[in-house]
């Protein structure tokens, strides 16, 4: 699957065209109105008032997770309120040293610059961050050949709030620059439930609990896939049921995009399958596994398996990816159908059994 073809999923956390107006209006601009990542929150408050009273730009912020989680929102909360403007860009964007140059050069002291997939940054481009974020100042090269010669320029004090999914893929050089690194995780029910009854509010459209039940515990634990999936629903509600968005309403139109109780979409799934058809449930290697589902390696690293991980559906191990009983259980195979449990497998569900 392509990433363009990734992107159109209903329950894919990254960013799709019709998701920008939507979480312009929906999208919290202060640490209280932010739902959820309770961890991040306060490990950010504290640095922002420790910050405000020095009278100094915060240090320099990583966040990182899985996609749709709000890492672009958190960075436009922290402009807020820090009182400074925010501007943003991405790793994929910045093509050579010059662009970065420019970016850094027009900050204004205090500025909190975002760059997204951090992780994408070009290596050369990457070693212009170096100083900037250490020393606030880049080195630019004039000329070429033996009359070449290095001129520093200062630039004003300011903060760098990254964003990545991959954070392994952070150079040690980059990831020891930054003064704090928050991970963000799927959100719990409780948090969806108050996302999605938030957005429900402000576009005022009446839903019960129930309704709102059904449609948080189908997204993911992602507030992006919520939103999404809150604006299919509203669709469906003025189409075929008077706008009252109800469990049973909220079932009938994620049923019919084939979005299951977990929020696991045809493709969650046919990967499950794969492993525990083609592969007797692992152990198998992620290239394989990619190979057998035409699937991209990185897509299926990055978006698939964190949430089938967070289920309990799969294990990553040394030797490969497993699916657990669970895994079994959920798509409605038991190990008994397929060919018999190796010995990893076998050691797997007796701690899952022991578990219960």
């Amino acid at each position: 699957m392509s990433e363009d073809e990734q992107s159109g999923r209903m329950v894919s956390g990254k960013r799709q065209d019709e998701d920008s107006s939507v979480e312009l209006n929906l999208r919290p601009r202060r640490l209280s109105e932010y739902i959820g990542q309770s961890k991040v929150k306060e490990g950010l408050s504290i640095g922002i008032q420790a910050a405000q009273a020095r009278q100094e730009p915060l240090d320099h912020v990583l966040l990182y997770g899985p996609p749709g989680l709000g890492k672009t929102t958190l960075a436009s909360i922290i402009a807020v309120e820090m009182g400074v403007s925010l501007r943003i860009t991405s790793g994929p964007a910045i093509e050579r040293q010059g662009d970065l140059v420019s970016i850094l050069t027009n900050l204004k002291a205090g500025d909190v610059l975002f760059i997204d997939e951090i992780h994408r940054l070009n290596r050369t481009v990457e070693e212009v961050l170096y100083p900037a974020m250490e020393d606030f100042a880049v080195d630019i090269v004039l000329g070429k050949g033996p009359s070449a010669r290095s001129m520093r320029l200062n630039l004003p004090r300011f903060t760098l709030v990254g964003a990545t999914t991959r954070l392994a893929l952070l150079t040690s050089p980059l990831r020891d620059r930054f003064g704090s690194i928050h991970r963000l995780d799927f959100y719990d029910q409780a948090s969806m439930e108050k996302i999605v009854t938030r957005s429900a509010q402000i576009f005022e459209i009446p839903i019960d609990p129930e309704g709102v039940r059904e449609i948080s515990s189908r997204s993911r634990g992602t507030p992006r896939v919520a939103n999404r999936v809150f604006k299919r629903v509203r669709d469906y509600a003025e189409v075929r049921a008077d706008g009252q968005i109800t469990q049973d309403v909220a079932k009938q139109a994620l049923d019919q995009l084939e979005v299951d109780s977990l929020g696991l979409d045809d493709i969650d799934r046919r990967i499950l399958k794969a492993i525990i058809e083609m592969f007797d449930g692992g152990p198998v290697g992620v290239d394989t596994l990619a190979a057998a589902t035409s699937e991209e390696k990185d897509t299926i690293m990055d978006v698939y398996e964190p949430y089938l991980i967070q289920l309990g559906f799969l294990q990553r191990t040394p030797r490969g990816r497993i699916a657990t009983r669970r895994g079994y259980e959920h798509v409605g195979i038991t190990p008994s159908a397929t060919a018999p449990i190796n010995q990893q497998q076998q050691s797997l569900f007796q701690e899952e059994d022991s578990s219960r």
